[in-house]
């Protein structure tokens, strides 16, 4: 048989078991986030820091800051009610691939490039009520500056977990002309250093 109508099939059965992959995990994060309005939250958060940031007086910055105070313990409740709710599922079905692009089904034979989606959410989950609650002691813009970091680290997990670490890498720097290090940089210390851990797979297995 010619090589290239060999690798042409293997491409074409790659890229049937990748959808249906991709499409299991999106199917159980979604299943997950249906009872929450953390998407519909974070899309306040994120939209309205950026309104805040263009504000030139600094007392409107700070005036607009402030009326998201609710929403932000919401965002931070609705997290870990999702790490609290994926922590049920199995962790072949919450395993990710540590490779740039989707390896479908990888943690069934390599799950040394894999990584718990589950333990990721419990980072973010921790990470945000860190910053929510302010322990750092930052001031209101720097502190909303840093939530979006949070909350935009966050988005990149959860496309990564649906799609692969490209995919999500290109659309954080399409959505929010940002790049994964630079969010990663901005992020607190607690959820950096958590994740790193993570990414290294430290404790994973």
């Amino acid at each position: 048989m010619d090589i290239a109508l060999i690798l042409l099939m293997i491409a074409a059965v790659w890229l049937i078991l990748r959808v249906r992959y991709q499409r299991v995990h999106i199917a159980l994060l979604g299943r997950h986030l249906s009872s929450l309005q953390l998407e519909r939250h974070m899309e306040t958060l994120t939209q309205g820091y950026t309104r805040a940031i263009n504000e030139k007086a600094e007392a409107r910055q700070t005036q607009v800051l402030e009326t998201f105070t609710q929403t932000e313990h919401a965002v931070a409740a609705h997290v870990q009610s999702l790490a609290d709710a994926m922590q049920r599922e199995s962790l072949q079905a919450a395993s990710m691939g540590t490779l740039p692009f989707c390896l479908p089904y990888a943690e069934r034979f390599l799950p040394a490039l894999t990584r718990d989606f589950r333990k990721l959410l419990h980072i973010h989950a921790a990470g945000l009520r860190h910053v929510v609650n302010n322990e750092d002691r930052l001031d209101i813009k720097n502190r909303a500056y840093q939530l979006s970091a949070e909350l935009y680290l966050l988005q990149h997990s959860c496309h990564w977990f649906c799609k692969s670490r490209t995919v999500a890498d290109a659309r954080l720097l399409i959505r929010h002309q940002i790049n994964h290090q630079k969010v990663l940089e901005s992020v607190s210390d607690v959820t950096r250093s958590a994740y790193l851990r993570w990414l290294r797979g430290t404790g994973e297995r």
